[in-house]
């Protein structure tokens, strides 16, 4: 184990050491011996955040995902996991018991540990003998330092629940060998219930997929909408066939939420009764460790993760520490929260302790670095049809110093190995960061891949209306398309080769993928080419 992984380690085990919720303390009230009328894993299982020798398991037990409590009584449940070094669990290498507990809306996460680097595992759940969890595969990371050829990491996100299916989850969860799925975040959204009877069955029958309820703000709230999530059949399948390594964006919360401030002008104090009731049912539903159990004042969602020399990757929270967005026109007539445009004196998007800790990272790589967060950080001109203008202020394009203080550590650290994955725009662009943003034709010192929605927007098309210059008007941007869909990153030691995918609908069960784009980026050299 490197020096780094050690002291990670140690500090995520002291972090979270004092949380007697997390011990294997045994509750006052115990059920012991449950019976469920229904299958009390409808949620499916996940993983996570894997390091050499272990990474996160997870299940949530919810035998009726829209009822009270999903169905569960006010008891804890002890729930037995089991880890293979086969599908069929002939060769169980770590098993034990863990609690479900109300508390954590009867979600289980273990961390597993003392197993083999870079190589593939099986993990299953169980209750009282009587049901058991479907089976869920896993790849531990390479050893620290290890010198590896290949990785595979999916990068998805944006799942509006009632704007199309999950159709590009399923061929994801086909996809050969990924060894992770990186998630940028929007994986529910805030919003009530409307019926937008848009999305049909094979034969041409509307299916009803809309939300229960209307806008979320209570834990029971935030718990029953990601439960209504996971029930998709296709987000279960991404699930079990990889581990995620999962950040958040804004619907995970509110819409365009910045720190202390939502969208709606809410004083700081309420909003922070809804933000930390929603971090908590986001820790509950992540397949996430106990570094990010939700605190007083927040949650500590960014973090790293090595493989081998070959990767590391930054996993980033563009949300939690931001100021508030520029003013613009639409935000002025709608009274929303915002600061005047020369307001710059403290201006943040990850703020100043989360700069220092990239830098520090930036430093001990020595292979490729991924910066995983969630918006936009090349500069981009929109169409002058787009409402709010052709800049993007919730973007970093909206946070110009702070971008360019990220830009000069990259440009300080990162040997030209950096790529930038982001989401939150619902298409996909390609492009460059270039060194000075104001000049786009600037030396670029990142690529940057901006993945599309998984459904939210709907079909789409490939180039939307209106949309026919905007590559011209961005010429350091190669690629733009408004299909749902995802990205894979195939990661070597010279070549960074991402194929776009894209889902030709999601309206309609059965879409097809395809290949939109095969593009590789050389090690030290930032752009992309077409294969």
């Amino acid at each position: 184990m490197s020096p780094r992984l050690a002291f990670d380690r140690r500090r995520f085990l002291q972090a979270a050491g004092s949380l007697a919720i997390l011990s294997g303390l045994q509750p006052a009230r115990l059920w012991a011996a449950p019976a469920f009328q229904s299958n009390p894993f409808a949620l499916g299982v996940a993983s996570g955040d894997p390091w050499p020798d272990g990474f996160v398991i997870w299940t949530r037990l919810a035998p009726e995902p829209l009822a009270e409590h999903a169905g569960m009584p006010m008891l804890s449940v002890p729930v037995r996991w089991e880890v293979s070094e086969d599908e069929h669990f002939g060769r169980v290498v770590r098993s034990g018991e863990a609690l479900a507990r109300p508390e954590l809306g009867h979600s289980v996460h273990m961390e597993v540990e003392g197993l083999r680097p870079h190589r593939p595992y099986w993990y299953r759940f169980h209750v009282s003998g009587q049901a058991t969890s479907p089976v869920g595969r896993v790849r531990t990371a390479p050893a620290a330092g290890a010198q590896v050829e290949r990785l595979r990491i999916g990068v998805a996100g944006c799942q509006h629940w009632e704007t199309g299916l999950y159709t590009a989850y399923r061929h994801l969860s086909e996809e050969a060998e990924l060894d992770a799925v990186f998630h940028y975040g929007d994986y529910i959204y805030e919003g009530k219930g409307r019926d937008r009877g848009t999305i049909v069955d094979a034969a041409g029958n509307p299916i009803v997929r809309e939300h229960a309820g209307d806008e979320i703000h209570t834990l029971h709230d935030y718990r029953r909408r990601y439960a209504q999530y996971k029930t998709d059949p296709d987000l279960q399948a991404a699930h079990a066939a990889a581990a995620f390594l999962s950040s958040w964006d804004d619907h995970e919360i509110d819409n365009n939420w910045a720190s202390s401030d939502d969208q709606d002008g809410t004083p700081p104090e309420i909003f922070a009764l809804r933000r930390h009731v929603a971090m908590q049912a986001w820790y509950e539903n992540m397949p996430v460790r106990r570094a990010q159990f939700p605190r007083p004042g927040g949650l500590t969602m960014h973090r790293r993760l090595d493989y081998g020399s070959l990767l590391r990757v930054h996993v980033m929270d563009t949300r939690q520490y931001r100021s508030k967005q520029h003013c613009d026109a639409t935000m002025e007539r709608l009274g929303r929260p915002c600061r005047a445009a020369d307001d710059i004196a403290n201006e943040q998007i990850i703020g100043q302790d989360q700069e220092r800790w990239l830098a520090q990272g930036l430093q001990g790589a020595s292979g490729w670095n991924l910066l995983a967060q969630q918006v936009m950080m090349m500069p981009y001109r929109y169409p002058s049809s787009r409402a709010a203008g052709p800049l993007n202020i919730d973007s970093w394009s909206g946070y110009p110093h702070a971008r360019q203080r990220v830009i000069d550590l990259i440009a300080q650290h990162g040997r030209g190995s950096v790529i930038v994955a982001t989401g939150d725009v619902h298409k996909h662009h390609v492009g460059v960061v270039p060194s000075v943003p104001e000049d786009v034709l600037s030396a670029p010192v990142a690529t940057e891949f901006v993945t599309t929605s998984i459904s939210s927007g709907g079909d789409g098309s490939d180039i939307p209306d209106t949309w026919e210059n905007v590559l011209a008007e961005n010429p350091h941007t190669t690629l733009l398309n408004d299909r749902r869909g995802y990205q894979v990153f195939d990661i070597g030691p010279e070549q960074w080769r991402t194929d776009v995918v894209a889902v030709d609908r999601v309206s309609v069960p059965g879409g097809s993928k395809r290949v939109i784009a095969s593009l590789v980026t050389e090690r030290g050299r930032p752009g992309v080419e077409r294969v």
